[in-house]
């Protein structure tokens, strides 16, 4: 039996985050952009690996929204 979860994350801009994210994705990871929402479906076959995966997708999905928005930032600062 597959354990399925689906994530929705609000972002400024998903596609970069989604973008960010794709290095890490494995095979039982599905990610597409609805609006200003990135949807990531994952599906494994156990509830423990589920919980592993979900939780390191949160904190690739952390880290790359603290890396996108330092860039911003860093951006910003050099143009003004």
């Amino acid at each position: 039996m597959t354990r399925r979860a689906t994530l929705r994350t609000t972002h400024d801009d998903p596609g970069i985050v989604a973008g960010a994210l794709e290095p890490d994705n494995t095979e039982s990871m599905h990610s597409r952009v609805e609006g200003d929402e990135l949807v990531t479906t994952i599906e494994r076959d156990s509830t423990g690996g589920l919980h592993a995966t979900v939780d390191d997708y949160v904190v690739n999905v952390t880290v790359a929204e603290t890396v996108i928005e330092a860039t911003r930032t860093h951006t910003d600062t050099n143009h003004e």
